[in-house]
């Protein structure tokens, strides 16, 4: 999908940050900064060096300091989504800013994430890897134990072709969920309440055999809990010492 790369992505920035209380009492979770630089502000500078040239951003939780951090960006144009009055969650926010997206693919990031590119940038890799005929979905994913603040049990399964299929119960999982994906609007075609998780669409993609992924072969911060924050604070200083952020 080379020649026609995205230009158009969605921030997930509505979530409530409860498992970083009580540091998001006051700041929206996409604030918090590592190394003097905050996580919304790592992912608009990687959709930025993408080539995207539109960003919607949803906002609900401390929604006003969101707008006001992103309103002198000149790099990209973005568009604010308020669920200022509901909580829409992850599928029925990205629903709610379809009619700011073509009928192309987009890029979707969480707001609270932070990666580091590897040989080859990641959202340049979904979008060489992307099949149209094949494809309504194609997650970054990277390895559960490779991942820094990352404890859990991983996500998806992803076979030889690259296609995925869910965790089993009780088991665990060799890859992790980024929170950076690439997806087609018509995985949205099918009818849904106006308030749903995307895990609804990927089981249903997952079902016709049409979410697929990609394994990260760079760094992946788990940014849940003020640990992990702190982890990413001590890898950054100790890898860019003398690195000014902004």
């Amino acid at each position: 999908m080379t020649n026609n790369s995205p230009k158009t992505a969605m921030i997930l920035a509505a979530g409530l940050g409860k498992r970083m209380r009580p540091l998001t009492y006051k700041i929206p979770k996409p604030l918090l900064t590592v190394s003097g630089r905050t996580l919304l502000d790592y992912g608009l500078n990687h959709l930025a060096k993408a080539g995207i040239e539109k960003v919607i951003i949803n906002i609900h939780h401390l929604g006003n300091q969101i707008l006001q951090h992103v309103e002198n960006r000149t790099d990209v144009k973005i568009i604010i989504s308020d669920e200022s009055d509901e909580l829409l969650e992850t599928g029925g926010g990205v629903a709610k800013a379809l009619s700011h997206i073509d009928d192309a693919p987009f890029f979707v990031l969480n707001g609270d994430i932070l990666w580091l590119d590897g040989p080859t940038a990641a959202l340049s890799r979904l979008v060489r890897c992307w099949n149209e005929r094949e494809m309504d979905g194609l997650l970054l994913l990277h390895s559960t134990v490779e991942a820094y603040g990352y404890s859990g049990v991983g996500d998806f399964l992803i076979d030889s072709v690259g296609m995925l299929s869910k965790r089993p119960e009780q088991q665990v999982s060799p890859y992790v969920f980024t929170g950076v994906q690439l997806l087609h609007p018509r995985l949205f075609k099918n009818g849904f309440h106006s308030s749903f998780s995307l895990n609804y669409l990927y089981d249903r993609s997952i079902a016709g055999e049409r979410l697929f992924g990609i394994i990260h072969d760079g760094d992946w911060f788990h940014i849940g809990t003020d640990g992990g924050l702190n982890q990413a604070e001590v890898y950054f200083q100790q890898r860019f010492p003398r690195t000014r952020r902004r």
